[in-house]
């Protein structure tokens, strides 16, 4: 009975996530900026636009990994103060991902695990593990193969926002989505 809660609930956020919009791709070694002011939506008239709309039979090809209007775009996670847990708009970025890698089995990635710089080394380097753990079993109940699953935690180490500060705390407790080769 578990078993066709968790699938249900996979199944609703899967159609949540299929109704949004998502930011442009974090490029290896570029900061991590706040997301930008919502614009006007506008009706997809493109054929490239459409391909992005998932439903239940559609999956994305794999140029959609480096094209800034995928809903592959978005590959950061955030999370509260000294938490592990994934709000609603980590889940739908974690569907994307997952029904991504789901269609693409010779595809793999790494989650890179993240912490503020609160707290100590290990406790950080642990918390930042714990995060990209969450993340991966997100995606194995959405169907992703573990084996193309990577996960690494580099604590309080790689910050994105040097300041000390809530603002800058905010944009370092993060997990990062890298797709392995692209």
């Amino acid at each position: 009975m578990e078993t066709i809660s968790r699938i249900i609930i996979v199944a609703g956020l899967i159609a949540v996530a299929a109704g949004c919009k998502f930011a442009p791709v974090k490029k290896s070694g570029e900061p991590i900026e706040e997301a930008p002011p919502p614009v006007a939506e506008q009706p997809a008239e493109s054929e490239k636009e459409k391909r992005y709309v998932i439903g239940e039979e559609a999956s994305l090809d794999v140029s959609a990994i480096n094209d800034p209007a995928s809903p592959l775009a978005k590959r950061v996670i955030y999370f509260e103060l000294d938490s592990s847990q994934v709000d609603t708009e980590g889940r739908e970025i974690i569907g994307s991902h997952a029904r991504f890698l789901a269609a693409h089995p010779e595809i793999s990635i790494v989650l890179e695990g993240h912490a503020d710089e609160r707290g100590t080394r290990e406790y950080n380097l642990a918390l930042g593990e714990r995060r990209a753990k969450a993340v991966k079993q997100l995606m194995v109940l959405q169907g992703v193969d573990p084996n193309q699953i990577q996960v690494i935690s580099f604590g309080e180490e790689r910050p994105v926002a040097l300041d000390h500060n809530e603002s800058a705390w905010r944009l370092n407790r993060r997990v990062e989505i890298l797709y392995s080769g692209y």
